[in-house]
């Protein structure tokens, strides 16, 4: 019988439920033993190692729509890999995360994580080195190379078109500007899903120039005198610091246009996972479970022109553009971003939507 474990593990998101239940599921249904670990690396920080035998009435079905993650993602606080290199503690922290995955005794570990996450557990895979690590990506910014989809990316995409759609009814009441800051680190497909979806103005991400005086003129020449401009977090603006949706405003502003700004922050990150992203979840777990049976490790599943696959994790490291820490020089992360070539972009200059420079 085999033993396997499942961990989360980075930023939360939507769909990580779906994911864990569908794997409770399957695993059941091959007779194997699956262990929850409790806080990500956390805890397998602690003696004994935070774990939790999984069956299916631990997260009943109605459960596994919620956002969060039912086994936690771990402490903002404690000490993770990024700590543990600040400190010059990684060694220790190496082998403590060994000797507890030892202790457990799986055969097979499920990793369900981000590219930090994931491209760290490759760069430190000794951890992992006497059982199978399966990869499932998940991250609301849809960054992770060889992958054409991430769990949690259609939610958040679902909630923030939801919150633009709220402000541009009050944005119409008030003849106003709403400058809305979506997440998504230094990628744009978040922003540039959300912008398209609600039909926003403008959209700034961090892959494509900008100019704020086209901007603004694009602005002026709208025949509504109200709507929504979608700013990645990821852009930047020449001589001025802050936050993007800040500077931005202070450029409308003084160009004489009302407007305001808005944080939709963790909401992005929440709401009922969408039915498509339940069922990227569910052929992932399948995905994943398979692959046990197949015996491989050190992969991540991914979708690929409609068909979900393995993909060698050192492939998906080295297809990415490799991202290091300013701070840490050790810390480095393999990063997707979006493709000039991505057919959204067309369709929002079509639209009439202002994206920067255009090809």
């Amino acid at each position: 019988m085999k033993k396997i474990g499942i961990m989360t593990t980075g930023g939360d998101c939507s769909g990580l439920n779906t994911a864990i239940q569908r794997i409770i599921r399957g695993a059941t249904l091959r007779k194997w033993q699956v262990y929850g670990i409790l806080d990500g690396t956390d805890g397998l920080c602690t003696t004994p190692p935070a774990t939790v035998k999984l069956t299916d009435l631990m997260l009943p079905i109605e459960n596994a729509r919620l956002a969060g993650s039912f086994l936690h993602n771990g402490y903002a606080y404690a000490l993770n890999f990024e700590t543990a290199l600040e400190r010059g503690r990684l060694a220790a922290f190496n082998k403590k995360l060994h000797q507890s995955l030892s202790e457990l005794k799986l055969d097979a570990l499920i990793l369900i994580g981000g590219n930090g996450s994931i491209s760290l557990a490759w760069a430190n895979k000794q951890i992992y080195k006497d059982l199978q690590l399966i990869c499932i990506p998940k991250t609301i910014d849809m960054d992770i190379p060889l992958t054409d989809r991430t769990i949690g990316f259609d939610t958040a995409v679902q909630q923030l078109t939801s919150y633009c759609d709220q402000l541009m009814l009050t944005a119409r009441s008030h003849h106003r500007w709403f400058v809305v800051q979506a997440m998504g680190r230094d990628c744009g497909n978040l922003a540039l899903y959300a912008g398209v979806a609600s039909g926003a103005s403008a959209i700034l991400i961090p892959e494509i120039k900008f100019d704020t005086d086209a901007l603004v003129k694009h602005i002026k020449n709208q025949n509504n005198d109200y709507g929504i401009i979608i700013v990645s977090e990821g852009i930047s603006l020449r001589g001025h610091s802050g936050k993007p949706a800040d500077m931005i405003s202070r450029k409308l502003t003084a160009a004489g246009i009302v407007n305001r700004t808005a944080f939709p922050e963790h909401i992005q990150r929440a709401g009922d996972t969408t039915a498509t992203d339940r069922i990227l979840a569910t052929r992932f777990a399948d995905c994943a479970l398979k692959a046990i049976e197949n015996n491989e490790t050190n992969v991540m599943t991914a979708l690929i022109d409609g068909e979900c696959k393995t993909v060698a994790l050192s492939d998906m490291i080295n297809s990415g553009e490799i991202v290091r820490d300013p701070k840490i020089p050790d810390l480095m992360t393999s990063n997707a971003y979006v493709s000039p070539d991505n057919p959204l972009l067309d369709v929002a200059y079509n639209m009439g939507i202002y994206i920067g420079e255009q090809k």
